[in-house]
């Protein structure tokens, strides 16, 4: 692998409201999709390998920028935020002041929404880049924010919770590559604005 490009999700009703989204499925919204378009610059060299979260915010993202041959990896999902899931990060203070996500982490869910840790996530981000590093030429990632963010610290050998200082908007792109053999970030959190 020589560049991996990371796309994360366009805008969706929950993101654009500060609501913690890790396993509840939501589609684009109308600017979300708006986003996803403008990725499509970006994609306009085949890639090697493209790997795409299962939840629809993500494979629609992916579409609309133009990866259309892409393979659903569950390892994309985002972070399993358990009894935190659909709130945002103002209502849990109110139980839990002063919470934050990379400290603090989240309570259990129900069934569906188990939650995760930070070092949870990892494993999965380290099976991603295992995979990403195993591929000729150019790998291409859809998926989600605090997800990515974990990756990109793992990929810098990082201890997850470092991702925390890598914030990452709805509809941006990164690149993860290589100076003098050693991983870096080449560009992070670029709007389309910036290609």
């Amino acid at each position: 692998m020589n560049e991996m490009l990371l796309l994360r999700h366009g805008e969706t009703e929950w993101s654009k409201a500060g609501r913690h989204t890790g396993r509840t499925d939501l589609p684009l919204t109308e600017h979300g999709e708006e986003q996803a378009r403008a990725l499509a610059p970006l994609v306009k060299e085949p890639f090697d390998l493209v790997l795409v979260s299962p939840a629809q915010r993500a494979r629609r993202t992916a579409e609309l920028a133009g990866l259309t041959d892409y393979e659903v990896d569950p390892d994309l999902w985002e972070w399993d935020y358990g009894g935190y899931e659909g709130i945002t990060t103002p209502d849990i203070r109110t139980t839990r002041p002063g919470w934050y996500l990379w400290r603090d982490g989240v309570i259990p869910g129900d069934a569906e929404h188990p939650g995760e840790s930070a070092s949870e996530v990892a494993v999965r981000a380290d099976r991603v880049i295992g995979r990403a590093r195993a591929a000729e030429g150019r790998v291409a990632l859809v998926a989600h924010g605090h997800f990515l963010r974990v990756l990109a610290a793992r990929w810098l050998g990082l201890a997850p919770e470092e991702g925390r200082l890598l914030k990452l908007d709805t509809g941006t792109y990164s690149r993860l590559g290589f100076e003098h053999a050693e991983p870096v970030l080449t560009t992070w959190n670029a709007p389309v604005s910036c290609v």
